[in-house]
Parts: structure tokens; C-alpha cells; sequence
């Protein structure tokens, strides 16, 4: 909060006329600005809304500009030059597209550079026309701090007549960031309707809260994560380096003075699996899984972009800890330069890129790509991933081992009758996702013909596909020497480099 002060007082000072603050949390933003201004030697502040007009001020304008949002700005000519005043126009959002309340606002512009007066539009979401861009200053209103988020808390329970336990206070506290002070109240509400009293077991209630944030914002997605480690063939260097992080999100990890994983970069053709480990890390480690589409953060209003992102960020932070999975960020970011989108892609790559570096927060962050050539080079610099890893294809164990796993779900009580050493053999260069299919496709053969598949019918399947590494040569050649060059780890133990090329 005392940035967000400080950065609204400097702009009423410098005289910036428009200035727009997204928030949901209209009552707290403005209590923010009531207090600026009166630190600001008292300045009036008047609010308007569309359905009851203006109120504060003079009695006589009270209602005035009701649902007449041009004759809301046409108060401040009301005003005297020289007379301070700041006015908060709520949802104004909304009218911006309107070619009279647009000019309007631009001739207010010019006009208010010279007067001490500043209009604020309060909004949930950017929402801005470009031929507003340059004169609308936008503001971001962060969510509360624990400091705040501490003396809601205790106030609140204190006017219930239920004093806080300490113990519980201080989990809650810890888990509602990121959450809105309205949020707040809500679940204390029903904890205390509960059973009288704020508790650790009302943890899930917080968490159901910030499910139904995420579910709203339609940005991020919960993502169901059954997979178990067990699950993936093969990787075992992966799978070390995981299990050895496992508790590294405790209190104890702390205390022994670890920070918490930052995350991994993936990197492999498609169907090896990189997908998969995403889900089991979400598993084994007991953290709720979101998935970005980074499609979703582009919006296409000036500064909606960069908006969504900074969005993302706080609703990923707010479920923390958890695994932030982001799923071919090569496609997301390949080759961008800023040209064609007025920077937007640029603006919204850096806004992330600098997260990743700076973060603190427990978002363990899984990202996937199968083509390195598309990635920005920034995106691979120490600091921003733990570690990146390159998931290979498989080698003939790991084949038999991903062939066993599939079957141990298909078939629980025949495994034994399939023969995993020819299956290894009859694939090579088969990636995990073209087993896989290839037993469905064995199952079509036997069921069919009315019995059950064999190993016969999963080698006959086996010669109808033709694996992706015999089509994307060149992409494996580019990933052969880039590996080989020492850019990023084996995911693999006995992961030789040879077999990265099809025989």
C-alpha cells in the first residue's frame, strides 16, 4: 500500500489530469485516496457513479450527472481553476468507447495540466481505447500486505467477540494473501458461522475461495493431477531431482534456510513425457496444479495484456504454494520482437521474465517447450529455472518400462503374457506418447476381433505409425548438439546422446 501512496501522490503532484486504477476492491482504493488526499492539504474528493450522480461536495450537487456520464465530466467546469479536487469516477470504464465522453476526456487533458484537479476512474479491469492511451495514466492497486492483512484480521474477530488464536492467525494470515479485504471478511464470516471460531482446518475454506477466483478469471485453470511419479518410464534423473526437493517447501526448509524452487524448463521433441512430469510433480508433492495458456493473457485493449499477466502473477501467488504449469512456451513467445503489436508481446515476455527472476513466492513454475530455437535467448539465462532438463527419447529400457506402466493399467492381472523385451525392440524412436498410442491401436485390433490384444497385435500396430523423429530430423540434430554442448541436464541416467537420432 505505501508504494501504491507514494506513486498517487507523486501523480497528483506532477498534474496528471486522468489517471485509472483497475481494482475490484473500489472501497479500499478509495480509502487510499482519501487519505492522500488529505495528506495532500486536505484536497475534496468528490465520487460519481451512474446510477446516483455525484455525492460529497456542495449540497446542491448532489445526484447531479445521475446515469449522464458526460455531464459528469462536464462538473469539473464547475470547479473553479484554481480550486484542488480530485474526483473518482466508478466503472467508467465502461463509457470509454463513447466518441463524446473520448474527446471530452481529451480536451480535459490539456485543460487539467494547468489546474490542480485529477480524475480518477476506478475500473475492474483495463479497459482502455488507444486513442485514450496517451493521456490515461494507469495505476495498479496491489492486494493486501500481511500487515494489513494482520489488522483486518484482528479487528474483525475482536468486533465479533472471538480474540484471535494465535497459532491460527498466523497460518491465515500466511495463506490470505492475495486475497481482496472483501474476500476476507467473507470467509472469517463463515468461519466463525462455523463453529465459533477462526481455526487451521479452516485452511480449505481458503483455499475453495481462491478456486473460485481462478474459475472467474477464466486465465489460469485448475488443473486435476492423478499421475504419479510412478507413472513416468524412464527420466530418472528427473525423478531424483525432484524427490530430493520434496519437502523443500516446509516450514523446516526454511528454517534450515532453503529458498523455495523456483522451477523447471523442460525441453524435448513432443511425446516424451514432459507433460506428464508437470502433473506427477503436482502429485507427489500434494500442491494444487494450474495451468496458463498464455494465449489468455493477450487481450486486445491498449494495456489489457500487460494487465492479465500482472493478474496471473498475483492469483499464481495467491495459491502458493503450487506448480504453475505452462505448457509449450516455445509457441507462446517464438520469435517475438515487438513488431506488429506495438510491443505488447515484448511488454508482456518482459513483465514475466522479470517475475521468474525475482520471485519469492513458492510458484514452483514447470515449463515445457519442444523447439529450443523458438525460445528467447533470455528465457534460458541462469536465475530464471532452477534447472532445465532434456527429455529425450526413450532408450530401449525406458521403453520397456513405459510399455509396462500402460499395461499395468490395461491389463493389471496379464502384464506377464506381453513380451516387453520384443515391444522395445520393434519401437525405435517411438517417443511415450506414440506407445501409448500404439497399444490403443492394438486394442482396436483385438477388439475387433472379438478377443483380447497380444504382443502380436502391438508390433502389427507398431508398423502402421510413423514415429516424429524420422520427420523432424533437423529439429533433433539442432537439439543433438545443443545438449551435447552442455546447455541443459539429461533427464535421463543412461540417456546417450546417439539415440537421440532415429536408426
Amino acid at each position: 500500500m505505501s508504494n501504491f501512496t507514494a506513486e498517487f501522490e507523486l501523480l497528483l503532484r506532477s498534474r496528471h489530469g486522468l489517471i485509472y486504477i483497475p481494482t475490484l476492491e473500489e472501497e479500499r482504493v478509495e480509502l487510499a485516496i482519501r487519505q492522500s488526499a488529505k495528506h495532500l492539504n486536505n484536497r475534496p474528493v468528490y465520487t460519481w457513479d451512474f446510477v446516483d450522480g455525484y455525492q460529497g461536495g456542495n449540497p446542491g450537487d448532489v445526484g447531479m450527472g445521475r446515469r449522464n456520464p458526460l455531464q459528469a465530466l462536464e462538473f469539473l467546469e464547475k470547479l473553479a481553476d484554481a480550486a484542488p479536487g480530485i474526483v473518482i469516477l466508478r466503472d467508467f470504464h465502461r463509457f470509454l468507447e463513447d466518441i463524446s465522453i473520448s474527446r471530452k476526456l481529451r480536451n480535459l487533458a490539456r485543460q487539467l495540466k494547468s489546474q490542480p484537479k485529477t480524475i480518477v476512474m476506478l475500473a475492474p479491469e483495463v479497459a482502455v481505447p488507444t486513442d485514450l492511451s496517451e493521456v490515461l495514466t494507469i495505476l495498479e492497486f496491489p492486494l493486501p500486505d500481511q500487515t494489513e492483512i494482520r489488522s483486518e484480521v484482528e479487528k474483525l474477530l475482536m468486533a465479533m467477540g472471538h480474540p484471535p488464536n494465535d497459532q491460527a492467525l498466523n497460518v491465515m494470515v500466511r495463506l490470505f494473501q492475495g486475497l481482496s479485504i472483501e474476500r476476507i471478511r467473507r470467509i472469517l464470516a463463515k468461519a466463525i458461522a462455523t463453529h465459533g471460531e477462526l481455526q487451521v482446518d479452516d485452511v480449505e475454506l481458503i483455499l475453495e475461495e481462491k478456486r473460485q477466483i481462478i474459475r472467474q478469471t477464466q486465465i489460469l485453470d485448475f488443473y486435476p493431477a492423478q499421475e504419479k511419479i510412478s507413472d513416468i518410464g524412464g527420466l530418472d534423473n528427473l525423478k531424483d531431482w525432484l524427490l530430493r526437493r520434496g519437502g523443500a517447501f516446509s516450514d523446516q526448509a526454511r528454517q534450515y534456510g532453503l529458498p523455495h524452487p523456483r522451477g523447471l524448463l523442460l525441453v524435448g521433441i513432443q511425446g516424451t513425457g514432459k507433460s506428464l512430469t508437470a502433473k506427477a510433480i503436482a502429485h507427489h508433492w500434494h500442491l494444487p496444479l494450474l495451468r496458463l495458456d498464455v494465449g489468455r493473457l493477450f487481450g486486445g485493449l491498449v494495456g489489457e495484456s500487460e494487465s492479465r499477466t500482472r493478474q496471473m502473477i498475483q492469483l499464481a501467488e495467491a495459491l502458493a504454494p503450487c506448480i504453475l504449469w505452462i505448457d509449450e512456451i516455445d509457441k507462446a513467445f517464438a520469435g517475438f520482437d515487438g513488431r506488429g503489436d506495438s510491443g505488447t508481446t515484448s511488454r508482456v515476455f518482459g513483465t514475466f521474465i522479470t517475475w521468474l527472476s525475482e520471485k519469492t513466492s513458492a510458484v514452483f513454475v514447470v515449463a515445457t517447450a519442444n523447439n529450443i530455437q523458438a525460445l528467447p535467448p533470455e528465457i534460458l539465462r541462469k536465475g530464471r529455472f532452477d534447472e532445465i532438463f532434456f527429455v529425450g527419447l526413450p532408450s530401449h529400457e525406458e521403453r520397456k518400462a513405459i510399455f509396462e506402466v500402460h499395461l499395468l493399467k490395461l491389463r493389471p492381472h496379464n502384464v506377464s503374457s506381453y513380451d516387453l523385451q520384443s515391444l522395445a525392440d520393434k519401437t525405435p524412436a517411438f517417443s511415450g506418447a506414440e506407445i501409448e498410442q500404439t497399444l490403443i491401436e492394438a486394442m482396436h485390433i483385438g477388439f475387433s476381433q472379438g478377443r483380447d490384444f497380444t504382443t502380436a497385435d502391438i508390433e502389427q500396430a507398431a508398423q502402421q505409425i510413423v514415429p516424429l523423429a524420422r520427420t523432424a530430423q533437423e529439429q533433433i540434430e539442432f537439439l543433438q548438439n545443443w545438449v551435447a554442448a552442455g546447455k541443459a541436464r539429461l533427464a535421463s541416467r543412461n540417456s546417450g546422446l546417439d539415440r537421440m537420432v532415429p536408426d
